[in-house]
């Protein structure tokens, strides 16, 4: 969920069947995201659409992936996905609501820079986080500030956007390299590039990770 939390100064028009919108928290040339209400149990949740009218296939493709991927990903650093739902000519992907921000707009408000201390409990909760992705045999493949949650107030830290990530086969450690560039360009390992003879696995993620850590610090 690119920049999933950067805030809208919009009035939602949109309409969701047993959903109350609630604010416009991300409007992207790809995505829109919102803070809505179910209206059956008043749950607090965020819901990401598509915003082409017409979606093309690989865009459904990522949609159902990152819905797939993290279904029955239970773990408390990682967001939780409550369905997937038909919506228009594609979907509305419903996820918890921890009323987290993107650690990017977190760190980019004045006075909220993170203190050593800090930085290195958000460090440690994220090497949680690949940990367990580790052990689900789950490559995210597009690990970076933007899509790593925090909570302003508690600082708890959830990853969020699986839209690209890979779950790797039992027989198999590596995925081959995509013939396209998946990711986002300043954060990518080198395999995951396409450029080098090598396929990817769970390092690329930690690469990842230490750019991130690295622009944090």
């Amino acid at each position: 969920m690119n920049d999933l939390h950067q805030n809208i100064n919009a009035h939602p028009t949109v309409q969701i069947a047993n959903y109350k919108i609630v604010e416009t928290l991300y409007a992207g040339s790809r995505t829109l995201v919102y803070r809505a209400i179910r209206t059956k149990d008043r749950l607090p949740v965020v819901i990401k659409l598509l915003k082409n009218e017409y979606p093309t296939f690989s865009e459904l493709v990522q949609f159902r992936n990152q819905y797939t991927i993290t279904k029955n990903l239970s773990q408390p650093g990682i967001i939780q996905t409550y369905s997937l739902e038909p919506y228009q000519n594609g979907y509305a992907l419903v996820m918890e609501d921890f009323g987290g921000i993107s650690l990017k707009e977190w760190t980019s408000k004045g006075g909220n820079l993170l203190s050593l201390r800090e930085f290195l409990e958000v460090a440690l909760a994220l090497c949680n986080i690949l940990d367990i992705l580790y052990r689900e045999r789950i490559i995210h493949k597009d690990i970076k500030p933007s899509n790593i949650l925090i909570n302003p107030e508690t600082k708890q830290v959830k990853l969020s956007d699986f839209s690209i990530a890979s779950l790797l086969p039992r027989e198999s450690q590596t995925i081959i390299n995509p013939n396209i560039l998946e990711g986002t360009l300043a954060y990518l390992s080198p395999e995951q590039t396409g450029r080098m003879n090598r396929g990817i696995d769970y390092r690329t993620d930690f690469y990842s990770l230490g750019v991130t850590f690295y622009e944090l610090l």
